[in-house]
């Protein structure tokens, strides 16, 4: 049986998540990429509750899905999780393979301080 992308990183998504989970000490840091923009939070999954979120949505950048779109996203997400004293995480990739935007996000927000 052959999958869509969609389906097949839903999937993947799916199998990550039976494993990742996010506590109060060390939330979830979940990443999701759409046709237009780039989008990350970190979630507390115990109390069910997203504690930082960052976009490029509501960034004033010129192309809000390439890979600078990715590194400003990390860098503003992880300056906003210093500032709510987060600093260590689980990273959820949100099914998407380590490359590209994804790993740009996760390098910006590992330069500014996360750890994961």
């Amino acid at each position: 049986m052959k999958f869509t992308k969609a389906e097949a990183r839903k999937r993947r998504h799916f199998r990550v998540r039976k494993k990742v989970s996010g506590t109060q000490t060390k939330p979830r840091l979940n990443v999701f990429k759409s046709n237009t923009n780039f989008y990350a939070q970190i979630i507390d999954d115990v109390a069910g509750v997203t504690l930082v979120s960052s976009s490029s949505l509501k960034m004033d950048l010129k192309n809000k899905n390439n890979i600078e779109a990715a590194k400003a996203v990390g860098k503003d997400l992880a300056e906003k999780a210093k500032s709510k004293k987060i600093t260590e995480v689980v990273f959820d990739r949100g099914g998407y393979l380590f490359h590209g935007k994804v790993k740009a996000f996760a390098d910006s927000a590992k330069e500014n301080g996360m750890k994961f």
